[in-house]
């Protein structure tokens, strides 16, 4: 039987290292996540898309040569010569230089921006792929813990409503009790297959990141989250904030649409203005139809000259474009205002959650040693016959929940400091390696 027991154990213990090897740190769901994630798939060819704005734009400022080749065949009828089929061949090269185009240059500069701009959106993918995958990993984690606190108390439940008609058998107890244990049995019953449920959910919102179906997460344990020292912001709220303003990348997004859009303004200001050019022309014909000869004739020119456009009337289009892009920069400047009060207040909320998270953190770990301590208590008053099997209830409740809350609070506090990251620019892989290496202890 003892070595029964000690192969028992070590089966258990194997089983155990199993477990906790296959399980999925959040780093590892993470990088999992920059594989199969389609919104940042997206998100990284719109990037390498948007590359290649710049050499679009520089190609405004550049020569632009164009062939042209002709064959055909002619026939003439003169009253001299009568017909003839003259077959003609020839070849035009021409390169242009802009010397002055105002709008090109603003194509240029434009397109500096629109890739600014698109680098800053990549990045914003980024963090927003880092924010979904913590989101979703500790909402598996919660669900996951709720799911444990359930199963817990349906277990007491269950033997508490075993004992209540093992007494009533022996004439111990009373049907009241019976009934009041039998009734918080089916809750804790349907409490638990509702955390399940939820818990279900949560990884199937976690396997649309990742592609595949999450099984074990690695998280915290009770002892490892009431040991934690909690760390408060060092900076003032104020000084977040403006701090934020200064590097929060949605904003710096909006700041660029409002440069294209004042360069936009500028590029309909530009069709008032002329345009000047280099043109050289290089021209090769071979048997060229003359009509009044009636014969082909061969000739090859060279031409290179300033080419000057001022545009005159085209029909009151200008104006009003310069209207509309006039219109447009409002907008946009009003939208980068709208964007900077919004990122002003989250970073006050995720600061406030914060501290007011570790506050809230610090009552749950007294509750839990309090609810303990009132639950060892209240089952020793049982035994002595002060305190009744209700209270032995409504305490395992109370220690359950405060487990529960306890956790969900925890967690919170950690998504309120990275999401206050993301909103100073600061969320990237780095951060989610110390978070990853914090949760596996």
């Amino acid at each position: 039987m003892r070595n029964l027991y000690y192969f028992v154990v070590l089966v258990a213990a194997i089983f155990l290292l199993i477990t906790v090897v296959n399980a999925a740190s959040l780093i590892d769901i993470y990088h999992e996540a920059l594989q199969h994630d389609t919104q940042y798939k997206i998100a990284r060819h719109s990037y390498l898309a948007n590359q290649e704005k710049l050499p679009q734009g520089r190609a405004g400022l550049l020569p632009n040569i164009e062939f042209a080749g002709r064959a055909r065949a002619t026939l003439l009828d003169t009253e001299n010569r009568g017909e003839a089929t003259i077959n003609n061949r020839g070849m035009v090269i021409t390169a242009t230089q802009p010397l002055f185009r105002v709008e090109n240059f603003l194509i240029y500069q434009q397109a500096k921006n629109e890739v600014a701009q698109g680098d800053a959106k990549f990045v914003l993918a980024a963090q927003d792929l880092i924010l979904r995958v913590i989101q979703g990993y500790f909402d598996t984690l919660i669900a996951q813990a709720n799911v444990d606190a359930m199963v817990a108390q349906e277990k007491a439940f269950r033997q508490q409503l075993e004992l209540m008609n093992n007494n009533l058998e022996f004439g111990l107890g009373t049907i009241v009790d019976k009934n009041e244990a039998e009734s918080r049995y089916d809750l804790a019953l349907s409490q638990e297959l509702a955390a399940k449920n939820a818990l279900e959910i949560s990884k199937r919102n976690l396997q649309s990141i990742i592609n595949r179906f999450p099984n074990d997460l690695i998280g915290l344990s009770i002892d490892n989250i009431i040991a934690d020292p909690l760390i408060a912001p060092q900076e003032k709220m104020e000084e977040l904030v403006e701090q934020a303003e200064r590097k929060n990348f949605l904003l710096k997004i909006q700041q660029f649409s409002y440069e294209i859009a004042q360069q936009e303004l500028s590029r309909a200001k530009a069709g008032h203005y002329p345009t000047v050019d280099v043109v050289g022309q290089y021209t090769n014909q071979q048997n060229q139809p003359f009509v009044v000869t009636g014969r082909g004739i061969d000739f090859e020119s060279k031409s290179i000259g300033v080419e000057v456009k001022i545009p005159i009337f085209q029909g009151f289009s200008t104006q009003s474009r310069v209207r509309e892009m006039l219109a447009t920069r409002d907008k946009t400047r009003e939208e980068v205002e709208n964007i900077r009060r919004i990122i002003n207040l989250q970073v006050r909320q995720h600061y406030l959650n914060i501290t007011n998270g570790i506050a809230q953190i610090k009552a749950l770990k007294k509750a839990i040693i309090s609810t303990r301590s009132q639950l060892d208590s209240t089952i020793l008053g049982r035994e002595s016959g002060i305190r009744l099997e209700i209270d032995v209830l409504n305490a395992q409740q109370q220690y359950y929940s405060a487990r529960k809350n306890l956790v969900v609070a925890y967690y919170n506090y950690l998504m309120s400091r990275l999401r206050l990251k993301a909103e100073l620019g600061e969320l990237d892989e780095s951060v989610l390696e110390e978070v990853s290496a914090s949760l596996q202890g």
